[in-house]
């Protein structure tokens, strides 16, 4: 038997305070009720597997999942139906804001230099902030940039609306006293236009 402890696993360190120990210590993970949606776990109802530690030091102290057990098994089995309740409107949210935010263009102007590059960056934060000016408030963490934009162009960037779901935003950011450059396939289509007319009028030309 380990020196400090006694048959009932109950040890004292240097200072003589008792430490437990906890059997889900040596455990690679432990089941939990989640109380509410995360997104890179679940929805509220849901059980999952979890690290212990995490579930110890950050979902149970935060009230965002309980352990399993006998009890906890009860009361989720009596809040079925106002959990579903609540799944369901949480869902109705979130599909209103995704599509709130995919039929949204943000235009973010900034200086650019050489090869169109900006002077500083695009961040979620700046994202976030013209949304705010379209009336749409959301987390600058919910807004999935895996990295600053730092070039001109129309890029897509995911948003986390809950329940789950992402929903795609156009993000223009444009020059400073200017607008973005053509794409090739929009150029390709103008010249092709263009060319379609000139050979129209010389034809015509040419019959009269």
């Amino acid at each position: 038997m380990a020196a400090g402890c006694n048959q009932q696993k109950k040890c004292f360190n240097k200072t003589g305070l008792r430490l437990v120990f906890d059997y889900n210590v040596r455990m690679k993970s432990m089941e939990v009720i989640l109380k509410e949606t995360i997104d890179t776990l679940g929805l509220e109802g849901d059980i999952v597997n979890v690290k212990p530690g995490y579930a110890r030091n950050y979902l149970i102290p935060q009230q965002k999942a309980e352990l399993v057990n006998k009890a906890s098994l009860a009361r989720l089995k009596q809040q079925q139906k106002a959990i579903a309740a609540r799944r369901e409107a949480e869902q109705k949210k979130a599909e209103q804001l995704a599509g709130r935010i995919e039929k949204t263009i943000i235009s973010l102007t900034r200086r650019v230099g050489d090869e169109n590059r900006l002077f500083g960056s695009v961040g979620s934060k700046d994202i976030a902030e013209a949304l705010a000016e379209k009336g749409i408030e959301i987390d600058r963490r919910a807004i999935l940039l895996a990295e600053p934009i730092k070039s001109i162009g129309e890029f897509t960037v995911n948003v986390k609306v809950g329940y789950q779901m992402t929903s795609p935003l156009k993000v223009q950011v444009v020059p400073e006293g200017g607008a973005l450059p053509e794409e090739p396939a929009a150029q390709a289509e103008e010249q092709q236009d263009q060319a379609v007319e000139s050979n129209g009028t010389s034809e015509a030309a040419q019959e009269e």
